[in-house]
């Protein structure tokens, strides 16, 4: 009958073995070593790492003045508001928002150059006989009558907008 082979495998030294890496790395990786100091070095010059320290060693204080703010009706609205302007910033064709985006600046040129004149009513009718007036009316009309159409009556009680 056939007898067992006995196998016992080497004893491994798994700090022998980092250190053996460690000590072969800074000839593997000189470059990138040699680029991570100087990105080192322009932190600590420019005070980034001593701000880094600071905010460890208060990480507790932080943690708890940060929470506290998060916690606030208002800072879960503004994350609930800014997730949602989000949303309609991406349903938004580029092109029409740098129509809109470019004509701003424009609009308030104009508004300002003539700010000390009280316009009358009949140069505000004269405004309205014009093809970009009546466009721009147009599509504030359009927009209005959406936002209306999906307003509903429970929305605008929560809001207080209703009494």
């Amino acid at each position: 009958m056939a007898l067992p082979i006995r196998f016992e495998p080497a004893a491994r030294d798994a700090r022998a073995e980092l250190r053996d890496r460690l000590d072969h790395a800074p000839l593997e990786h000189a470059e990138a070593l040699l680029a991570a100091s100087e990105v080192l070095q322009g932190l600590h010059e420019r005070g980034v790492l001593d701000t880094l320290k600071g905010a460890l060693s208060a990480s507790d204080t932080l943690v708890n003045t940060v929470v506290e703010a998060a916690k606030t009706p208002e800072a879960i609205r503004t994350v609930r508001n800014l997730l949602l302007l989000s949303k309609v910033l991406g349903e938004i064709e580029p092109e029409l928002l740098d129509v809109v985006v470019r004509a701003i600046p424009e609009g308030l040129a104009q508004i300002s150059a003539k700010r000390s004149e009280t316009p009358g009513l009949f140069s505000l009718l004269q405004k309205f006989r014009s093809q970009d007036s009546r466009r721009a009316m147009g599509a504030a009309g359009e927009l209005l009558e959406s936002v209306g159409r999906n307003l509903k009556p429970s929305a605008l009680t929560e809001a207080g907008l209703r009494g």
